[in-house]
């Protein structure tokens, strides 16, 4: 049984920190005081640490009752009021490479500028750190340079895009196979072609799209700690009523025709890409698409450089920034897309129809080889005609 006069000799009492811990007491099982924070007795004892061996400080207190800490000190002497404090912040795992710093260099500078100690989690899928100090106003301000390290960091290009709202494409079977045919046939005809070759033009299996996860973009999205996933979730699921309102509540197609180079050459081509026609008269589809964009924009979960990007609706199929390459360098980034838009500029990819829209997570497929689904909202589909198919 733990009690106020027991925790006073309690050998781990030197370990214990200013913070609400599961363990400690929520109160003393005899006199029902309070313990998380703070234990009431007469007289008490606490134990400080010096290196590494404890010592016993007795101290006094008035007639009547007062009160001490619950404290954790370390080092030659305890003098004065040091409290340890102790404040957790969700950062994101993908941020915390940021405030650890190259060599943990910028770790070390907060911790030697302000005396505070900062702990980071053995396991990638823990979001949160830990500042520990000897005041509140070190620790507050340890915090504050640590968010001033994140809003940096979301700005920099250093960042990747960790998700995107997106509409899969590779639903569709048929188009799934068309896509690998377009590939194989372009890497079976560069082999055997002597002059031009996969390496003189810059042509490798990995800068092609993987079929699997072909989809249109609809805004892309650096969501760095689960809070930001939470609130996009949620934000993607109480729009399904507007986004099907904006589609008038019919189905929505779309057609797929040719290939266009956006950016570079052709000679020099970085990414290639299908144009997206919607089918039928209007633009429903775009309408639904700025319905996602602006909720996401009001919900404070867009970046504000991408707030003015207008939206081109795309498919993209090959990209030279997918190129896997171990001594890759800058120069590497397009290849010569001349030969394929003589065969394949004018290409009939056929018409789909959109079922869905999706949060999804880069880097992390599913059982089908597509990207994570975070949340989804479905499209109307409706009756789908005999002249009106999936593929055309």
């Amino acid at each position: 049984m733990i009690t106020c006069r027991s925790l006073i000799g309690f050998g781990s009492f030197g370990r214990l920190s200013y913070t609400k811990s599961p363990k400690l007491l929520n109160e003393c099982s005899l006199c029902r005081r309070n313990l998380s924070y703070r234990f009431t007795v007469e007289k008490f004892s606490s134990l400080v640490m010096d290196k590494g061996r404890r010592k016993r400080v007795t101290s006094s207190t008035q007639a009547s009752s007062s009160s001490a800490e619950v404290v954790e000190a370390q080092g030659s002497n305890a003098e004065g009021d040091m409290r340890k404090k102790s404040i957790s912040m969700e950062v994101g795992a993908s941020l915390m490479r940021f405030i650890k710093g190259k060599g943990g260099e910028t770790q070390k500078k907060i911790e030697d500028e302000l005396g505070v100690q900062l702990l980071f989690p053995s396991s990638r899928e823990e979001d949160s750190i830990m500042i520990n100090g000897n005041s509140a106003e070190n620790v507050a301000a340890a915090s504050d340079k640590v968010r001033t390290i994140i809003d940096e960091a979301v700005k920099s290009p250093t960042l990747d895009y960790s998700h995107f709202v997106s509409l899969p494409l590779a639903l569709h079977p048929e188009l799934v196979d068309k896509l690998i045919n377009f590939r194989n046939s372009i890497l079976g005809k560069a082999e055997l072609d002597q002059d031009d070759n996969l390496e003189k033009l810059g042509i490798d299996k990995s800068i092609f799209i993987n079929p699997r996860t072909f989809h249109l973009t609809v805004l892309m999205l650096k969501l760095w700690n689960k809070d930001r996933i939470k609130d996009a979730n949620e934000v993607l699921q109480s729009i399904s009523s507007q986004v099907i309102e904006a589609l008038d509540g019919r189905p929505v197609f779309i057609r797929l025709k040719g290939l266009q180079s956006m950016r570079g050459s052709l000679s020099k081509a970085r990414v290639l890409y299908a144009p997206v026609e919607e089918v039928g008269d209007g633009d429903r589809l775009m309408r639904a698409c700025q319905v996602i964009t602006n909720a996401f924009i009001d919900a404070g979960l867009v970046l504000q450089k991408d707030e003015r990007q207008k939206l081109l609706l795309h498919a993209t199929i090959m990209n030279a920034r997918h190129r896997k390459r171990k001594n890759r360098t800058r120069n590497v980034d397009s290849f010569d897309a001349r030969g394929i838009m003589e065969q394949y500029g004018s290409e009939e990819w056929g018409e789909y129809l959109i079922r869905e829209a999706h949060l999804s997570q880069r880097f992390v497929y599913d059982e089908r080889g597509y990207y994570r689904c975070c949340a989804s909202i479905p499209f109307p589909e409706g009756i789908i005609s005999s002249t009106q198919g999936e593929n055309k």
